[in-house]
């Protein structure tokens, strides 16, 4: 999807532990390297990144986590002309 996509993604928010080989390190990887544009949120509840698992841009969130605290980190990463308009809103 992503190769297709890319340009109108602007957002990767993936779990640690996903069904496949991939893990979301290892995504969050190729996605910084591809498509360094789009902002990178990995979370877990079990799984806790060591030095090096994830890319300088990425972002580790643990689980459990509150709407509140998403919103907000989304409302500091993503760029003013990439953010949906519940985003924009005052907190």
């Amino acid at each position: 999807m992503l190769p297709e996509h890319a340009e109108g993604i602007t957002l990767l928010f993936s779990d640690v532990e996903m069904p496949g080989e991939t893990d979301g390190f290892a995504l969050a990887y190729h996605v910084a390297n591809r498509w360094p544009s789009i902002e990178i949120v990995i979370a877990s509840g079990r799984v806790k990144p060591n030095d090096g698992d994830l890319p300088e841009k990425a972002t580790f969130i643990g689980k459990p986590f509150s709407a509140a605290l998403i919103r907000n980190h989304l409302r500091e990463k993503l760029p003013d002309g990439k953010k949906p308009e519940p985003l924009k809103a005052a907190v």
